[in-house]
Order: C-alpha cells, then sequence, then structure tokens
C-alpha cells in the first residue's frame, strides 16, 4: 500500500465517522417566549402583575431611623459607668434610639364578590441597648374582600377617627388601645358616608375572658370641606362604653385643622386594677379598653400647615379629666424624593393619684426632643 492510497482511505473513514454522528445529533427546542413583568395600574403606582395571574402586587415599606432626648423621650435613668465603679448608683441621661426596617406587601384582584386584598406589614426593629436589642412583629396583616375585613391591625376604636394628628409623639393623651385581632364590615355608600362595625379581642388586661367580644361601630361622611367622624365601642371584659368624634376641615390648600372629643364610662376602681394601684405619669391605661385616657373626657386638637410641596409644620395639643396635657411642635422636611427629615419638641404635664382618686403631691412635667429619618419606598 502506498502513501496515496492510505490517504485516501483514512479520508474516507473519517466522512463515514462524521456522516454517523450527524445522524444522532440532538435537535435543541426553541426556547418559550419570555413573559414579562406588566404593570398594573389599576389600584395606583407601584402594582404589576404576578406573572401568570391576574392578581396585582405591591412591594413597598420604609427604613426609619429615630433619636429621642430629654425627659419624654430620651432615656432619664442610664447608670453612671463611672460611678458605678466607685460602688455609687447614680443615673444619667442619654439618647434613646432606634432603627426600624418595615416590609409591606400589598396583593389585590377583583372578583365577583369585589377586590380581594391581602395586607401585610412587618416591622424589623433594633432598640438601643437600654431598650432590649432586637426584634420582628407584625404590625398589620389583613384579608379583605369587598367591605370584609379580618386580621390583625390598629384598632377600629383608632382607624376609624384617622389615629389622631400628623405628629410623632402624639399620645401624651392616648386616644388608642393599639393593635388587635378583628373581624369588621365597612359599607361605602359611594357619596362619602361610611360605616362600619366589628368585634376586636383585645390584649393584655383587655383581653377576651369569654366568648362574648369587644364591639366596635363608627361611620364618617367626607367632602371636599373636610370629614366629620365617629366610633363608639363596648368592652366586654370590664363592660365598659367609650366613643369619640372626629371633625377635620381643610381651611384651604395650605391649611388643616382637626379637633376630638372623647368620652369613656371612668371609675377608679378599674383604673386603679389594671394599672396595679394609682394612677401616676403619663404612661397609664384608662378605664376600660377602649377608656385609654384619664377621667371622664378627654380632648385633642391640631392641625398641619404646608409651606410647600416639601415642607410643612406639625402641631397637637391634647388634655384630659385627670389634668394631663400634652403639646407637640414639629417639621417635616422631604430632603429628595422618599427621604424625609422630621425635628419635633414636645412638653407634658400630669397629676399623679391613689387608686381611690385623690391627688398626691403636685404636678410633675418634661420635655423631649425627637429626630426622624426616613427613607420610604
Amino acid at each position: 500500500m502506498n502513501i496515496k492510497s492510505l490517504l485516501l482511505g483514512s479520508a474516507a473513514a473519517l466522512v463515514a465517522v462524521s456522516g454517523a454522528r450527524a445522524a444522532d445529533a440532538i435537535v435543541v427546542a426553541e426556547p418559550e417566549p419570555a413573559e414579562y413583568v406588566r404593570i398594573c395600574d389599576v389600584y395606583g403606582a407601584g402594582y404589576f402583575y404576578i406573572p401568570g395571574t391576574e392578581t396585582c402586587l405591591r412591594v413597598g415599606g420604609y427604613l426609619r431611623y429615630d433619636i429621642g432626648v430629654g425627659d419624654l423621650n430620651g432615656h432619664t435613668d442610664v447608670l453612671d459607668r463611672k460611678d458605678d465603679m466607685r460602688g455609687n448608683f447614680d443615673t444619667n441621661d442619654t439618647y434613646y434610639k432606634r432603627m426600624r426596617a418595615q416590609l409591606q406587601l400589598d396583593a389585590r384582584s377583583e372578583t365577583e364578590y369585589g377586590t380581594l386584598r391581602g395586607y401585610m406589614a412587618i416591622d424589623f426593629n433594633r432598640f438601643d441597648d437600654h431598650r432590649g436589642g432586637s426584634g420582628a412583629s407584625i404590625d398589620h396583616a389583613l384579608i379583605q374582600l369587598g367591605g370584609l375585613t379580618i386580621g390583625y391591625s390598629d384598632s377600629l376604636f383608632e382607624s376609624l377617627t384617622d389615629s389622631a394628628g400628623t405628629v410623632i409623639n402624639d399620645g401624651y393623651v392616648n386616644y388608642t388601645p393599639g393593635k388587635s385581632h378583628q373581624i369588621s364590615y365597612t359599607f361605602d355608600g359611594g357619596n362619602g358616608f361610611s360605616a362600619t362595625i366589628g368585634v376586636e379581642e383585645g390584649t393584655g388586661e383587655f383581653v377576651l375572658d369569654s366568648y362574648v367580644p369587644h364591639v366596635v361601630a363608627g361611620a364618617s361622611y367626607t367632602q371636599g370641606w373636610g370629614k366629620i367622624a365617629g366610633v363608639i365601642a363596648y368592652d366586654s371584659v370590664y363592660e365598659k362604653v367609650a366613643g369619640k368624634l372626629r371633625v377635620d376641615v381643610n381651611v384651604n390648600d395650605a391649611l388643616t385643622l382637626w379637633v376630638m372629643g372623647g368620652y369613656q364610662d371612668w371609675d377608679w376602681q378599674t383604673a386603679a386594677y389594671v394599672n396595679g394601684g394609682g394612677i401616676s405619669g403619663i404612661d397609664h391605661n384608662g378605664g376600660s379598653y377602649y377608656g385609654v385616657w384619664g377621667g371622664d373626657w378627654a380632648v385633642w386638637g391640631g392641625g398641619q400647615y404646608r409651606f410647600n410641596e416639601k415642607t410643612a409644620l406639625d402641631v397637637q395639643l391634647s388634655y384630659d379629666d385627670l389634668e394631663t396635657f400634652g403639646a407637640v411642635v414639629g417639621l417635616r422636611h422631604e430632603l429628595v424624593h422618599g427621604f424625609v427629615i422630621r425635628p419635633e419638641v414636645s412638653y407634658a404635664s400630669w397629676k399623679n393619684y391613689d387608686a381611690v382618686g385623690n391627688k398626691i403631691g403636685g404636678k410633675d412635667d418634661g420635655w423631649g426632643g425627637f429626630l426622624r429619618f426616613q427613607r420610604s419606598f
């Protein structure tokens, strides 16, 4: 066999092998077309369709950093480290600090019974070491279908009258029992009128001790001039009633004013029991789950003046039957879109009482300063 014959034979073998491999080649399927996220503008900005569904989802939240100083907003009982080394037990004042990250998810879709909504807001808090470290908690978790609401959120006794004012520290005279498990139904008249009735579980000393729930009912009427809202609630544990009425007025495009009054079935025996004795300081419970202020009545009022789109002034005053007084002035400024800075100054005064309603000593008071940075998205 000569060289020429060897080369021709090798070439023929390679062609044969290549043909065999071509016959066994894998055919790659055409890729499926990509499903891009669709914008959902039915419920406002920020919603998008979850791929493959007709459910609209919005992801949001905020990062917030708070700094407090003074008698009302700072720490006033921190051990003096240097004196402690010498065997003394002196205390100093220092900052209160909290970092919060809140995650919000809002899912909505349309059904034959109305809008089906699921909403949750989860808080992740890091307090300073004087307050007790960190933790996570549910701020809101709600299922809504049409006018029906089921879940955990602010008490209806608060939400049906739009909380209190627009300041940060608005509770020197308390107006809310806090958060609770709840079931409610809201009728929307479509002309500015709405009415709600619901049942709640309560918390702490006021949590249900039978199958009889706390009951809350309220109504509101909203027009261009402002809003009027009222709420009445029954505490089934202590069998007491409390109510609030609020009026908001839009004076002009820059100025809004509001006033709210509350009345409850107060008695010293219940108040002393839930407070573990007499009434002292501003951090006390009221005479029932819903009557959270001191005495029979309380009044709150204030307003907001918007200098421009970025800057506003907030003011609130409050006073109750036990002569607790609170005054707060705050400024809010949106430095850039989504980033707000809010300094605030507070003053409060109060009187102390024994378990049967006798005043103990004179008037106590205090000042406080507060600064909040918040990035919302």
